[in-house]
């Protein structure tokens, strides 16, 4: 049986998912463009990295309260909570 695209895609926009997926395509789409000067072309930078937000999205976080190229094991394993303080 074949995958329902237009079902996944509309019950992604009711669960509120997709101005989160556009926020992480926006911020992807900005380091490229400030590293290379163009939206089309990957930035080097970015090979093996994951663009972080600061704020979460899933807490509410937009690209506004910034982002950062992180290493995929670290930004995963953060899950969203503030590094502890010494």
């Amino acid at each position: 049986m074949a995958r329902d695209y237009k079902q996944e895609y509309s019950t992604q926009k009711k669960r509120g998912e997709h101005s989160n997926r556009m926020e992480r395509q926006r911020a992807r789409r900005a380091i490229d463009k400030r590293d290379t000067g163009s939206v089309n072309k990957k930035s080097p930078k970015r090979k093996g990295k994951d663009v972080s937000h600061n704020k979460s999205l899933h807490k509410g976080g937009t690209n506004k309260d910034g982002y950062k190229l992180e290493s995929p094991s670290k930004n995963r394993a953060r899950n969203g909570h503030k590094p502890k303080k010494k």
